[in-house]
Protein backbone atom coordinates (compact mmCIF):
# COMPACT_ATOMS: atom_id res chain seq x y z
CA UNK A 1 0.00 0.00 0.00
CA UNK A 2 2.13 3.00 -1.21
CA UNK A 3 0.37 4.77 -3.85
CA UNK A 4 -2.30 7.27 -3.21
CA UNK A 5 -5.87 6.94 -3.17
CA UNK A 6 -9.18 9.02 -3.60
CA UNK A 7 -11.18 10.19 -1.14
CA UNK A 8 -14.14 12.74 -0.06
CA UNK A 9 -12.35 14.76 2.64
CA UNK A 10 -14.40 16.90 4.91
CA UNK A 11 -12.14 20.56 6.07
CA UNK A 12 -13.27 22.92 8.12
CA UNK A 13 -13.62 26.57 7.57
CA UNK A 14 -14.72 29.47 9.89
CA UNK A 15 -16.59 26.95 11.22
CA UNK A 16 -18.36 25.50 7.98
CA UNK A 17 -17.71 22.50 6.39
CA UNK A 18 -16.84 21.73 2.84
CA UNK A 19 -16.40 18.73 1.13
CA UNK A 20 -14.09 17.81 -1.97
CA UNK A 21 -12.87 14.88 -3.49
CA UNK A 22 -9.00 14.55 -3.27
CA UNK A 23 -6.16 12.27 -3.57
CA UNK A 24 -4.43 11.54 -0.43
CA UNK A 25 -0.72 9.69 0.45
CA UNK A 26 -1.76 6.12 2.44
CA UNK A 27 0.94 7.45 4.90
CA UNK A 28 -2.28 9.71 6.10
CA UNK A 29 -4.27 6.54 6.61
CA UNK A 30 -4.95 6.79 10.75
CA UNK A 31 -3.78 3.67 12.83
CA UNK A 32 -5.51 -0.16 12.81
CA UNK A 33 -3.92 -3.42 12.44
CA UNK A 34 -5.75 -4.00 9.10
CA UNK A 35 -5.51 -2.26 5.83
CA UNK A 36 -8.83 -2.94 3.34
CA UNK A 37 -9.14 -1.59 -0.46
CA UNK A 38 -12.62 -0.43 -0.25
CA UNK A 39 -15.20 -1.90 -3.03
CA UNK A 40 -18.22 0.09 -2.15
CA UNK A 41 -19.99 2.52 1.08
CA UNK A 42 -22.87 3.80 1.45
CA UNK A 43 -25.18 6.67 2.48
CA UNK A 44 -27.19 6.59 5.56
CA UNK A 45 -28.86 9.72 7.91
CA UNK A 46 -25.80 9.78 10.13
CA UNK A 47 -23.54 10.37 6.81
CA UNK A 48 -25.66 13.14 5.60
CA UNK A 49 -25.24 14.90 9.05
CA UNK A 50 -21.49 14.51 9.28
CA UNK A 51 -21.03 15.55 5.33
CA UNK A 52 -22.98 18.65 6.87
CA UNK A 53 -20.76 19.46 9.36
CA UNK A 54 -23.82 18.87 11.77
CA UNK A 55 -24.37 17.61 15.24
CA UNK A 56 -20.43 17.81 16.26
CA UNK A 57 -19.72 14.14 15.37
CA UNK A 58 -16.46 15.08 14.06
CA UNK A 59 -14.39 17.04 16.46
CA UNK A 60 -11.14 17.19 14.16
CA UNK A 61 -10.33 18.31 10.23
CA UNK A 62 -9.18 17.21 7.82
CA UNK A 63 -11.67 13.74 7.96
CA UNK A 64 -12.65 11.17 5.73
CA UNK A 65 -16.29 10.52 6.86
CA UNK A 66 -18.69 7.24 5.35
CA UNK A 67 -19.82 4.97 8.93
CA UNK A 68 -19.82 1.42 6.34
CA UNK A 69 -17.86 0.18 3.58
CA UNK A 70 -16.79 -3.52 2.04
CA UNK A 71 -13.87 -4.43 0.23
CA UNK A 72 -10.54 -6.57 0.47
CA UNK A 73 -7.95 -6.88 3.33
CA UNK A 74 -4.17 -6.02 1.42
CA UNK A 75 -2.71 -5.98 4.95
CA UNK A 76 -2.85 -7.72 8.01
CA UNK A 77 -1.18 -7.46 11.66
CA UNK A 78 -4.11 -9.08 12.51
CA UNK A 79 -4.51 -13.13 13.00
CA UNK A 80 -8.26 -12.80 12.07
CA UNK A 81 -8.10 -11.60 8.69
CA UNK A 82 -5.05 -12.21 6.24
CA UNK A 83 -4.90 -10.74 2.57
CA UNK A 84 -7.94 -11.62 -0.01
CA UNK A 85 -10.24 -11.81 2.78
CA UNK A 86 -13.47 -9.58 1.92
CA UNK A 87 -14.84 -8.13 5.14
CA UNK A 88 -17.62 -5.35 5.95
CA UNK A 89 -17.14 -2.66 8.59
CA UNK A 90 -20.26 -0.49 10.45
CA UNK A 91 -20.42 1.31 12.91
CA UNK A 92 -17.66 1.62 15.99
CA UNK A 93 -17.74 5.12 14.96
CA UNK A 94 -15.47 4.99 11.93
CA UNK A 95 -16.61 8.00 9.92
CA UNK A 96 -16.98 10.18 12.67
CA UNK A 97 -13.90 9.72 14.74
CA UNK A 98 -12.13 7.69 12.91
CA UNK A 99 -11.22 7.93 8.81
CA UNK A 100 -14.15 6.08 7.17
CA UNK A 101 -15.39 4.24 3.78
CA UNK A 102 -15.68 7.07 1.82
CA UNK A 103 -12.30 6.59 0.41
CA UNK A 104 -10.44 4.02 -1.98
CA UNK A 105 -8.66 2.54 1.21
CA UNK A 106 -9.05 2.45 4.97
CA UNK A 107 -6.96 1.04 7.99
CA UNK A 108 -8.74 0.30 11.20
CA UNK A 109 -9.13 -2.51 14.03
CA UNK A 110 -9.58 -6.16 12.97
CA UNK A 111 -11.99 -6.04 16.04
CA UNK A 112 -14.82 -3.78 14.13
CA UNK A 113 -14.70 -6.18 11.01
CA UNK A 114 -17.16 -8.86 10.06
CA UNK A 115 -16.24 -11.48 7.28
CA UNK A 116 -18.58 -11.20 4.43
CA UNK A 117 -21.19 -13.46 4.59
CA UNK A 118 -21.24 -16.37 2.35
CA UNK A 119 -23.68 -15.41 -0.80
CA UNK A 120 -23.85 -11.73 -0.10
CA UNK A 121 -22.28 -9.79 -3.06
CA UNK A 122 -19.97 -6.52 -1.73
CA UNK A 123 -22.67 -4.35 -3.57
CA UNK A 124 -26.09 -6.20 -1.69
CA UNK A 125 -23.37 -5.51 1.76
CA UNK A 126 -23.72 -1.98 1.50
CA UNK A 127 -27.21 -1.84 0.22
CA UNK A 128 -28.24 -2.97 3.70
CA UNK A 129 -25.49 -1.18 5.30
CA UNK A 130 -25.52 0.76 8.78
CA UNK A 131 -29.40 0.95 7.94
CA UNK A 132 -30.70 -2.58 6.99
CA UNK A 133 -28.46 -4.15 10.22
CA UNK A 134 -30.40 -2.14 12.49
CA UNK A 135 -33.75 -2.88 10.71
CA UNK A 136 -32.63 -6.12 11.21
CA UNK A 137 -31.44 -5.41 15.38
CA UNK A 138 -35.17 -4.23 15.62
CA UNK A 139 -36.98 -6.89 14.34
CA UNK A 140 -34.58 -9.42 16.55
CA UNK A 141 -35.75 -6.90 19.91
CA UNK A 142 -39.04 -7.04 18.55
CA UNK A 143 -39.59 -10.75 18.66
CA UNK A 144 -37.09 -11.69 21.84
CA UNK A 145 -40.04 -9.33 22.90
CA UNK A 146 -42.62 -11.51 21.84
CA UNK A 147 -43.93 -10.25 18.37
CA UNK A 148 -44.48 -13.14 16.31
CA UNK A 149 -46.64 -12.68 12.80
CA UNK A 150 -50.29 -13.48 14.41
CA UNK A 151 -50.05 -10.75 17.02
CA UNK A 152 -51.42 -8.32 14.22
CA UNK A 153 -49.99 -5.56 12.26
CA UNK A 154 -46.91 -3.94 12.68
CA UNK A 155 -46.05 -0.56 11.75
CA UNK A 156 -42.79 0.95 10.44
CA UNK A 157 -42.71 5.22 10.19
CA UNK A 158 -40.10 6.86 7.79
CA UNK A 159 -40.79 3.59 5.48
CA UNK A 160 -39.28 5.32 2.63
CA UNK A 161 -36.08 5.91 3.73
CA UNK A 162 -33.04 3.32 3.92
CA UNK A 163 -34.18 1.69 7.44
CA UNK A 164 -37.63 1.88 6.74
CA UNK A 165 -37.42 0.03 3.09
CA UNK A 166 -35.17 -2.70 4.72
CA UNK A 167 -37.60 -3.28 7.32
CA UNK A 168 -41.04 -3.18 5.16
CA UNK A 169 -39.21 -6.09 3.56
CA UNK A 170 -37.76 -7.89 6.16
CA UNK A 171 -41.43 -7.85 8.04
CA UNK A 172 -43.00 -8.55 5.53
CA UNK A 173 -40.93 -11.45 4.13
CA UNK A 174 -41.19 -12.96 7.81
CA UNK A 175 -44.92 -12.85 7.07
CA UNK A 176 -46.16 -9.80 9.23
CA UNK A 177 -49.27 -7.57 8.30
CA UNK A 178 -46.88 -4.35 7.80
CA UNK A 179 -48.36 -0.95 7.98
CA UNK A 180 -46.29 1.81 6.54
CA UNK A 181 -46.28 5.55 7.22
CA UNK A 182 -44.68 7.84 4.84
CA UNK A 183 -45.39 11.32 3.87
CA UNK A 184 -44.73 10.67 0.12
CA UNK A 185 -47.42 9.71 -1.22
CA UNK A 186 -45.81 8.70 -4.76
CA UNK A 187 -44.11 5.88 -3.29
CA UNK A 188 -46.72 4.20 -1.99
CA UNK A 189 -47.14 1.95 -4.99
CA UNK A 190 -42.76 1.43 -3.99
CA UNK A 191 -43.78 0.42 -0.49
CA UNK A 192 -46.39 -2.03 -1.52
CA UNK A 193 -43.89 -3.93 -3.79
CA UNK A 194 -41.55 -3.98 -0.65
CA UNK A 195 -44.41 -5.97 1.09
CA UNK A 196 -46.69 -3.09 2.73
CA UNK A 197 -50.48 -4.19 3.41
CA UNK A 198 -51.24 -0.87 4.68
CA UNK A 199 -50.32 3.22 3.99
CA UNK A 200 -50.81 5.52 6.27
CA UNK A 201 -49.77 9.22 5.15
CA UNK A 202 -47.55 10.65 7.74
CA UNK A 203 -50.04 13.31 8.94
CA UNK A 204 -52.31 10.55 10.58
CA UNK A 205 -49.76 10.44 13.46
CA UNK A 206 -48.27 14.32 13.26
CA UNK A 207 -49.28 16.29 14.52
CA UNK A 208 -49.63 13.94 17.75
CA UNK A 209 -53.73 13.63 19.00
CA UNK A 210 -51.85 12.50 22.10
CA UNK A 211 -49.78 16.03 22.56
CA UNK A 212 -51.10 19.60 24.04
CA UNK A 213 -48.88 22.51 23.70
CA UNK A 214 -46.08 19.88 24.00
CA UNK A 215 -47.35 18.01 26.58
CA UNK A 216 -48.61 14.70 27.19
CA UNK A 217 -52.08 15.34 26.42
CA UNK A 218 -54.72 12.18 26.25
CA UNK A 219 -52.57 9.03 27.65
CA UNK A 220 -54.49 6.30 25.64
CA UNK A 221 -55.77 5.81 22.04
CA UNK A 222 -57.51 2.90 20.96
CA UNK A 223 -54.96 -0.46 20.59
CA UNK A 224 -53.98 -1.13 16.93
CA UNK A 225 -49.99 -1.90 16.48
CA UNK A 226 -48.92 -5.13 17.97
CA UNK A 227 -45.34 -3.62 17.13
CA UNK A 228 -43.49 -0.53 15.52
CA UNK A 229 -40.29 0.25 14.19
CA UNK A 230 -39.78 3.73 14.88
CA UNK A 231 -37.14 5.70 12.67
CA UNK A 232 -39.01 9.17 13.09
CA UNK A 233 -39.38 9.90 17.18
CA UNK A 234 -40.96 13.37 18.33
CA UNK A 235 -44.52 13.35 18.00
CA UNK A 236 -44.97 10.32 15.98
CA UNK A 237 -43.38 8.25 19.34
CA UNK A 238 -45.67 10.09 21.51
CA UNK A 239 -48.69 8.72 18.92
CA UNK A 240 -47.09 5.45 18.87
CA UNK A 241 -46.51 4.66 22.63
CA UNK A 242 -50.86 5.91 23.19
CA UNK A 243 -51.72 3.45 20.59
CA UNK A 244 -49.97 0.10 21.20
CA UNK A 245 -51.47 -3.36 22.03
CA UNK A 246 -51.09 -4.72 25.42
CA UNK A 247 -47.71 -5.94 25.99
CA UNK A 248 -46.18 -4.86 22.96
CA UNK A 249 -42.90 -3.39 22.09
CA UNK A 250 -41.42 -0.48 19.72
CA UNK A 251 -38.23 -0.56 18.68
CA UNK A 252 -36.48 2.55 18.83
CA UNK A 253 -34.14 3.59 16.18
CA UNK A 254 -34.21 6.88 14.46
CA UNK A 255 -35.23 10.64 15.45
CA UNK A 256 -35.76 12.31 12.25
CA UNK A 257 -38.44 14.06 14.13
CA UNK A 258 -36.66 14.82 16.77
CA UNK A 259 -34.97 13.67 19.69
CA UNK A 260 -37.40 14.77 22.34
CA UNK A 261 -40.09 12.30 23.68
CA UNK A 262 -42.94 13.58 25.57
CA UNK A 263 -45.60 10.93 26.63
CA UNK A 264 -47.36 9.67 29.77
CA UNK A 265 -46.57 6.83 31.59
CA UNK A 266 -50.09 5.52 31.62
CA UNK A 267 -49.24 3.22 28.25
CA UNK A 268 -46.16 1.84 30.24
CA UNK A 269 -48.09 0.86 33.36
CA UNK A 270 -51.62 0.22 32.09
CA UNK A 271 -50.42 -1.76 28.93
CA UNK A 272 -47.01 -2.57 29.33
CA UNK A 273 -45.67 -1.35 26.45
CA UNK A 274 -42.14 -1.64 25.90
CA UNK A 275 -39.97 0.84 24.57
CA UNK A 276 -36.56 -0.78 22.89
CA UNK A 277 -33.62 1.38 22.16
CA UNK A 278 -31.53 0.04 19.10
CA UNK A 279 -28.15 1.17 18.98
CA UNK A 280 -26.04 -0.69 16.44
CA UNK A 281 -22.99 1.15 16.36
CA UNK A 282 -20.97 -1.15 19.24
CA UNK A 283 -23.27 -4.26 18.68
CA UNK A 284 -21.11 -6.86 20.15
CA UNK A 285 -19.88 -9.46 17.67
CA UNK A 286 -22.12 -12.84 18.21
CA UNK A 287 -25.53 -10.59 17.58
CA UNK A 288 -23.77 -8.78 15.14
CA UNK A 289 -22.78 -11.76 13.33
CA UNK A 290 -26.04 -13.40 13.38
CA UNK A 291 -27.95 -10.14 12.37
CA UNK A 292 -25.74 -10.47 9.29
CA UNK A 293 -26.19 -14.20 8.79
CA UNK A 294 -29.73 -13.39 9.22
CA UNK A 295 -30.24 -11.04 6.62
CA UNK A 296 -28.54 -12.89 4.03
CA UNK A 297 -31.19 -15.41 4.98
CA UNK A 298 -33.94 -13.53 5.63
CA UNK A 299 -33.63 -10.39 3.19
CA UNK A 300 -35.82 -10.66 -0.37
CA UNK A 301 -32.96 -9.73 -2.61
CA UNK A 302 -34.84 -8.79 -5.20
CA UNK A 303 -36.70 -6.18 -2.67
CA UNK A 304 -33.24 -5.24 -1.76
CA UNK A 305 -32.07 -4.39 -5.35
CA UNK A 306 -35.18 -2.96 -6.22
CA UNK A 307 -34.96 -0.45 -3.18
CA UNK A 308 -30.88 0.22 -4.65
CA UNK A 309 -29.34 2.96 -6.31
CA UNK A 310 -25.45 3.44 -7.45
CA UNK A 311 -23.82 6.67 -7.16
CA UNK A 312 -20.74 7.62 -7.45
CA UNK A 313 -17.81 9.18 -4.99
CA UNK A 314 -18.27 12.97 -6.24
CA UNK A 315 -22.40 12.99 -6.06
CA UNK A 316 -22.14 12.00 -1.97
CA UNK A 317 -21.92 15.65 -1.09
CA UNK A 318 -25.47 16.40 -2.83
CA UNK A 319 -26.86 13.09 -1.82
CA UNK A 320 -25.78 13.91 1.65
CA UNK A 321 -28.23 16.54 1.46
CA UNK A 322 -31.26 14.80 -0.11
CA UNK A 323 -30.94 12.64 2.38
CA UNK A 324 -31.67 15.12 5.51
CA UNK A 325 -34.52 16.55 3.85
CA UNK A 326 -36.43 13.38 2.98
CA UNK A 327 -35.78 13.08 -0.80
CA UNK A 328 -33.74 9.88 -0.95
CA UNK A 329 -35.57 6.92 -1.37
CA UNK A 330 -34.49 3.43 0.41
CA UNK A 331 -30.71 2.81 0.00
CA UNK A 332 -28.28 4.05 -1.79
CA UNK A 333 -24.81 2.30 -2.70
CA UNK A 334 -21.34 4.56 -2.91
CA UNK A 335 -18.60 3.31 -5.65
CA UNK A 336 -15.96 4.69 -4.59
CA UNK A 337 -13.85 3.73 -7.54
CA UNK A 338 -15.74 5.46 -9.91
Amino acid sequence: MTADFTALVLEEEGGKVRASVKALPVASLPEGDVSVAIAYSTLNYKDGMIVNGLGRMVRNYPHVPGIDFVGTVEESASPAFKPGDKVILTGWRVGEIHWGGYAQKARVKAAWLVPLPAGLTPVRAMAIGTAGFTAMLSLMALEEHGLHPSAGEVLVTGASGGLGSVAVALLAAQGYAVAASTGRPELHGYLRDLGAATILDRAELVPSPFLEDGKPGQPLGSERWAGAIDTVGGATLTTLIATMKYWSSIAVCGLASGSELHASLLPFLLRGVNLLGIESGTCQMPRRAQAWERLTKELPMAALDRMTAIAPLRDVPKLASEILLGRVRGRTVIDVNA
